[in-house]
């Protein structure tokens, strides 16, 4: 694949009952710092190897994190988002990022979070955003998704077409209240019948409903082929659901994962077994060789894996508001050990 990125008592708070990964919550520390693996190469060494230089290409894609702000605490986030979290992009950067995209044209423009629908802004982005571009994307955990006052969210985004990309970790529901929360699965099949109703994810129409799958633990997803049609078939018999496209992931090891990776001792062994499943043709399709992500204080970043582990692009922080246009083809992507999540198997773009 290619380029496939407040209160508490107001929102309501998802207690995790952890089963399989024990969590340190919230608060970012030094564990993204990267240090390298006695036992595999360092990325660029894989890379050139294979004769691979990863720089830009022709940046088609705007992608917008908007806080860490979420109702949510999952044990995987590469962003240790939750409702505790106070990172949360304000009106002026709102108003910076959509002058940018006004100034430039993108392909595809990428609203995520933490929980995007929890932005106070987020209703002004959607609506001016999808003004300058082709395809506007909203990534959505579901459950922040499906709260009544935002039946005027899910209206505006089925007015601009927006294609939205919804997180389903697991058709079990102990797995999914494991990762995310009790009743998170409960309200995300909810989320999903409302979107069909709207119009999302059926037959011969074109609002697009994608859904995205991770695992649980320190393993590598199924085969996406095989999960897309066991949730397409138990999805619509149970509950009458339909969707367009399931994407299935490895976890990225950076954020709570990676803390639990590294007290439970799985970080070398995972990061060896990310390396073991280079694939150079999934490197030479990465998302951040066409993609520009801004904060929500509107700094800028190769990816939102990246924005996570505290590498900005080029490796020294630039906001948006200095960059008046797209990023120069031929500009080296800053590396990490995390980088092997996107490079191995089938990739995560």
């Amino acid at each position: 694949m290619k380029n496939i990125c407040f209160s508490q008592n107001h929102y309501g708070h998802f207690d995790i009952q952890l089963l399989t990964l024990k969590v340190v919550m919230n608060t970012p520390d030094s564990t993204n710092q990267q240090i390298p693996s006695r036992n595999h190469k360092p990325i660029s060494q894989i890379l050139a190897r294979h004769g691979l230089n990863l720089t830009r290409e022709k940046t088609t894609c705007l992608q917008i994190n908007t806080g860490l702000v979420c109702n949510q605490s999952c044990a995987h986030c590469h962003l240790e988002a939750g409702p505790y979290r106070l990172e949360s992009m304000d009106l002026i950067t709102a108003e910076q990022v959509i002058e940018y995209a006004a100034r430039n044209s993108f392909e595809t423009i990428d609203i995520t979070g933490g929980a995007p629908e929890l932005n106070p802004n987020i209703s002004t982005l959607i609506a001016e955003l999808g003004k300058y571009t082709q395809k506007l994307m909203f990534r959505s955990n579901l459950s922040a998704l499906n709260n009544r006052q935002n039946d005027q969210l899910m209206e505006l985004l089925r007015d601009n077409r927006a294609v939205i990309v919804a997180s389903l970790p697991s058709l079990n529901q102990g797995q999914t209240d494991s990762q995310r929360g009790n009743q998170v699965f409960a309200r995300s099949i909810e989320a999903l019948q409302r979107l069909n109703s709207l119009g999302y994810g059926k037959d011969g129409c074109e609002l697009v409903l994608d859904l995205v799958s991770n695992p649980t633990g320190a393993f590598f997803p199924p085969s996406q082929e095989q999960a897309e049609k066991k949730f397409r078939q138990t999805l619509h018999r149970k509950w009458g659901i339909t969707f367009n496209n399931l994407y299935c992931f490895a976890n990225v090891p950076l954020g709570r994962f990676r803390k639990w990776l590294k007290s439970s001792g799985n970080l070398d062994p995972y990061l060896e077994r990310l390396a073991s499943a280079f694939n150079p043709c999934a490197a030479r399709g990465v998302m951040c060789k066409s993609l520009i992500c801004v904060s929500w204080d509107g700094y800028l970043y190769d990816c939102d894996f990246n924005l996570a582990a505290g590498l900005p692009m080029n490796r020294r922080k630039t906001h948006i508001t200095d960059m008046q246009r797209k990023p120069l083809a031929g500009t080296p992507i800053a590396l990490a050990d995390h980088c092997y999540t996107c490079m191995a198997g089938t990739g995560f773009t």
